[in-house]
């Protein structure tokens, strides 16, 4: 190999570091940038300054390997790409995937044409996924596939990205399970080997998130529902084949007529559906479930116990300009359907589902009901191994 130029995220974690150092002993010329991300102090749970911290340790790590190290400044591109679409999403009572969008739009895109401009072949990363290339019909199909550690696989996080984006990315650790990975850093002498993984939304560490949204989403009272299990509402229509998918797919409505006040909030759009903790409501025989948040009318509505009806269905709908084919080439055309598994959050088990292709979006149908599924999140489907493809849920 002609000594290949790569700009490796070192988040000044373990998994970046080593990727780094895997990357150094295939012979590649690796190059560590740390990425400083919008940060406020206002709404993080401790004084601590974690990306102080992290990027001094991704400064340590370089120096250990002997590789040039720099930082650059992204919180313009995350304050306008991630955090302000978080808000607007949360407004409308949708409950975002901060994570995926990150890696979609600053890891993946600022990041990458960054690495490019340094004249780098490709950036790499510390997630647990892999990739490899296929030929298809004379096509070069790079093809996204699952961690081999099962407890880590990360694949889920990086379904929006594109064949451009995968054509130019590399994941070292993805063969690796994370144990694996701990004891090669401990080898090395690296001093992010005993660190732990990071927790929290994937650019400002450890936040209260009401804190944080209420930043600019001004509190405003409103009142908890409660929804008996045997409402009629969950009755529903039987479905024929023809509405079956509508019927499937469709969100429960609620009025507050189909329940009784049981307490009071601060603002429907600070919860979200299948949330248990921060009602603050007390005496109920099994804890209070969200099952639906009412922005408009700011009414949060929710049942007993974990298995209430409310929680749970069995389809759910991406709208067409929000479906996204990683294999491009396996993308369904209006009446196709496909058989995949899924899975509507991360490090959910994945589920038999059935994709179906309409004129104004795609249907997705559950071999069983899911519960919480949730307005804003990623939707990803598989088949087997291999991510290919995902979408908004709507």
């Amino acid at each position: 190999m002609d000594m290949k130029r790569v700009v490796v995220g070192l988040s000044g974690g373990v998994d970046s570091s080593v990727a780094a150092y895997l990357l150094k002993e295939q012979g590649y010329e690796v190059i560590g940038l740390f990425m400083k991300n919008w940060h406020d102090d206002s709404v993080t749970i401790s004084d601590e300054c974690p990306w102080l911290e992290d990027s001094n340790d991704a400064m340590i790590v370089a120096n250990k390997l002997g590789i040039p190290f720099q930082t650059v400044d992204l919180s313009e591109e995350y304050k306008e790409r991630i955090v302000d679409y978080m808000f607007r999403e949360y407004e409308r009572g949708r409950t975002p995937n901060p994570d995926v969008l990150c890696n979609r739009e600053i890891k993946f895109d600022v990041f990458l044409k960054i690495a490019l401009d340094l004249g780098a072949n490709f950036v790499a990363t510390g997630h647990y996924c892999r990739k490899d290339t296929v030929t298809k019909d004379d096509k070069t199909i790079h093809r996204l596939l699952a961690g081999k550690d099962p407890n880590k696989d990360q694949s889920y996080f990086l379904c929006q990205l594109s064949q451009e984006q995968l054509a130019k990315t590399l994941f070292p650790v993805g063969e690796l399970l994370k144990p694996e990975v701990r004891q090669i850093a401990k080898e090395q002498g690296l001093v992010t080997a005993d660190k732990r993984d990071s927790q929290g939304l994937c650019f400002i560490g450890k936040v209260r998130l009401p804190d944080f949204l209420q930043q600019q989403l001004k509190p405003k009272e409103g009142v908890i529902v409660e929804v008996p299990e045997n409402s009629p509402v969950f009755n529903g229509q039987s479905a024929t084949d023809e509405n079956k998918l509508l019927t499937e797919s469709k969100k429960f409505v609620y009025t507050p007529q189909d329940g009784k006040v049981v307490g009071k909030h601060q603002g429907a759009h600070f919860f979200t559906k299948g949330q248990r903790k921060g009602l603050a409501v007390g005496g109920t025989k099994d804890p209070l479930f969200i099952i639906e948040t009412d922005v408009d009318n700011n009414i949060i509505y929710t049942g007993q116990g974990k298995n209430h009806p409310g929680l749970y269905r069995k389809g759910l709908f991406v709208k067409q300009d929000e479906i996204h084919w990683v294999r491009e080439d396996l993308k369904l055309n209006e009446g196709e359907t496909m058989e995949v598994q899924a899975r509507i959050r991360y490090r959910q088990p994945l589920d038999q589902a059935t994709l179906h292709q309409t004129d104004n979006g795609l249907y997705v149908l559950f071999a069983n009901p899911q519960s919480a599924i949730t307005e804003g999140q990623f939707v990803a489907w598989y088949n087997d191994e291999e991510l290919l493809g995902s979408g908004v849920i709507s």
